[in-house]
């Protein structure tokens, strides 16, 4: 099962997620969750660098894969944390989409600091 985990600051803004596991719905190169938890996920932090203008923190495990995280930790002016944030809340709801098709690949949780 693929674990999805937010944190949201004291403004009520996603500040880091995470996204560990597997889903193992279909046989590997053949598993439509994990490609669509991927996809949604990596088009986010593709968003952040290209359309906000900066790079997040981000941790991957690029060889077993199953861990994606990223950390919004340095400093950005108003703008790109509001593009940001469309792209994070954004995120979220695409794998809440993806979780009322496929909860038993896919779990969500949301944290307030």
């Amino acid at each position: 099962m693929i674990k999805a985990r937010f944190q949201r600051d004291e403004h009520g803004d996603i500040s880091h997620f995470n996204l560990s596991g597997h889903a193992d719905s279909g046989e590997y190169g053949h598993d439509i969750v994990c490609a669509a938890v991927s996809a949604v996920a990596i088009g986010a932090v593709n968003g952040i660098e290209a359309l906000a203008g900066f790079e997040p923190s981000v941790k991957a495990d690029e060889v077993n894969g199953g861990h994606l995280e990223l950390t919004l930790d340095q400093p950005v002016d108003a703008e790109q944390a509001h593009i940001a944030q469309i792209l994070l809340e954004n995120l979220l709801l695409s794998l809440q989409s993806i979780e009322e098709s496929y909860g038993d690949y896919l779990t969500i949780s949301t944290q307030t600091a």
